[in-house]
């Protein structure tokens, strides 16, 4: 009989391996999206891992160079979708700087409120899922009756719900109705105790701990050095918020702390996003307030060359119909340059760098896509744990699909 100690000497070449590999993706419940991990696991302990991208296909940016300016807007919406109005707001801005356009300070201010609204969308689904992956679902299902009053908020503004499209160069298509305002005085006084009853579901909650404290660490230096930004980086301490640091849409504005963690894992991304949620509450809050001073028939600048004028005007008057002419059919030529604009998106800075050469489309165009970033740094953060810390590492760092493959 074989000793139990003994090992069976396997034939040169053999196939045999003391590792197994292990497909983690591209099915969504796995991944969170359309995106693939090739692990090698002893056991259950990661040994290594290769990411993937590029299952969706969908070359935006070059699809963009191909399109009117006004007409990549929907093209931004399917980045992070889960807070899809700032990626509009961030190319608006962008295309705004090229074209030196300031926009009146009430456009701001909705500006504002629309962002922060989809920074708690986004949030709020990224830390409740870390609850599902953890084993709570009760948290998830709670918080999502609020991102769907979100949603309403964005329906009664612009007609859309998950890809707004929302937002025009220049400002908003049309003016935000009573309805929406009352929507977004229901959130501001039914949504803080919704968020507090939902902290104390899983922050001191031991079993939420235990999974997340100490999983996907990574210190500030390494996360500098990779390129983090937004809720992750400052999860390992670092204070950096686009916001603060290059103001835009008015920020300067607006009385508001920057949530920083200390330890970089898990737990810590968790506790920073939860955090904003409170700040972003107290923006909206601000913006609202500031919002009974200003003129409220203002809502877009005077840019009639970028800007479709009224459809009443369009049927009546011969100039008005023109402009929307020569809008709707690409044919304003774009003044040469080059410009970088970033914004604070839920998930970092996101950035469209954007190089024109006078033409009706861009020459060039490069989205920043925070989490992009993130991803190349996921064999590093999962690399010695064990399959399950790979899940909610990845929950923990809100990896879109749609920002990875663009």
């Amino acid at each position: 009989m074989l000793d139990q100690k003994q090992h069976i000497k396997l034939p040169e070449g053999s196939i045999e391996k003391d590792t197994t590999t292990l497909n983690l993706g591209p099915t969504h419940p796995a991944t969170h999206g359309v995106f693939q991990n090739i692990l090698e696991i002893d056991g259950e302990r990661i040994v290594s891992a290769v990411p993937t991208v590029g299952y969706i296909h969908r070359a935006f940016e070059k699809i963009a160079e191909r399109r009117p300016y006004y007409q990549i807007t929907p093209l931004t919406d399917r980045l992070n979708y889960c807070s899809a109005p700032i990626n509009n707001m961030g190319w608006l801005l962008t295309v705004e700087k090229l074209l030196g356009i300031e926009v009146p300070k009430r456009v701001d201010y909705l500006r504002v409120i629309i962002m922060e609204l989809a920074r708690i969308a986004d949030h709020l689904i990224c830390s409740s899922v870390m609850g599902v992956d953890t084993g709570a679902l009760t948290g998830f299902v709670y918080v999502m009756t609020y991102r769907e009053l979100i949603y309403e908020i964005y329906e009664e503004i612009c007609g859309s719900r998950l890809t707004t499209n929302i937002g025009r160069i220049g400002g908003f298509e049309r003016n935000f109705t009573p309805t929406a305002f009352a929507k977004i005085e229901r959130f501001l006084a039914e949504y803080p105790a919704v968020l507090k009853e939902f902290e104390t579901l899983l922050t001191r909650n031991r079993i939420f701990m235990e999974r997340t404290q100490g999983v996907g660490a990574i210190s500030a230096e390494r996360a500098l050095s990779y390129g983090f930004t937004g809720p992750n980086l400052r999860a390992a301490g670092v204070d950096y918020d686009v916001r603060v640091a290059n103001p835009y849409s008015s920020y300067q504005d607006f009385d508001f702390s920057v949530p920083v963690g200390t330890t970089g894992d898990s737990y810590d991304r968790f506790l920073v996003r939860n955090a904003e949620m409170w700040e972003s509450i107290s923006i909206i809050r601000q913006a609202m307030e500031k919002l009974k001073s200003l003129p409220a028939d203002v809502y877009h600048a005077d840019v009639p060359a970028y800007y479709l004028p009224d459809k009443k005007d369009v049927y009546t008057k011969m100039e008005a119909l023109i402009y929307h002419f020569k809008i709707v059919m690409g044919e304003t030529d774009i003044l040469p340059g080059e410009v970088y604009n970033a914004v604070e998106g839920a998930n970092g800075e996101l950035g469209f760098y954007l190089i024109s050469d006078g033409g009706r489309s861009p020459y060039r165009l490069h989205f920043r896509r925070p989490c992009f970033i993130y991803y190349q740094a996921y064999p590093e953060l999962i690399k010695g744990s064990m399959l399950s810390d790979a899940i909610v590492c990845m929950s923990s760092l809100n990896l879109i699909a749609g920002e990875l493959d663009a």
